[in-house]
């Protein structure tokens, strides 16, 4: 491409990326209904399920969340009973998050997702997982240069 055309969509790498991510997240839809959770509570919780309990901003950095969105996404987790914030020791500038026990108990009920999911997901299996690796190496690359 010259430096003086026009950028064209269809040349262009980060809109097919976009394109799909935003269409995965829309199939995780109609599966997280049903435990009340939008996607990025999903990751959320994915993130608690795995490692317990752990400061707002370990989980920010898990889940590529800044604190200006992850801790009203937080504060509406707590009012929904899923997580608890607590301030360790009155320090007011660091909250430590842990599941309540209905946030341990709807991991049993959203074992299914990832199923569905990939059900919704038309390439083999061998593909996905050779998306996801490439995907994978590409964050951790980005994150390098950061």
């Amino acid at each position: 491409m010259r430096i003086d055309e026009v950028p064209r969509l269809e040349d262009q790498f980060c809109f097919p990326l976009y394109a799909c991510a935003k269409e995965v997240v829309r199939q995780y839809r109609k599966p997280l209904e049903a435990l009340n959770l939008t996607y990025t509570q999903y990751l959320v919780m994915m993130v608690l399920w795995e490692h317990g309990g752990m400061t707002e901003g370990q989980l920010g950095r898990k889940v590529y969340l800044d604190s200006g969105t992850l801790a009203p996404l937080l504060k509406r987790m707590e009012r929904s009973g899923l997580i608890n914030r607590i301030k360790p020791d009155g320090n007011v500038r660091k909250l430590y998050v842990t599941l309540t026990q209905e946030g341990r108990d709807l991991k049993e009920k959203a074992k299914s997702v990832p199923g569905e999911i990939q059900n919704c997901l038309p390439l083999p299996q061998e593909d996905l997982l050779v998306l996801r690796e490439l995907l994978n190496h590409l964050l951790v690359s980005m994150e390098k240069n950061m």
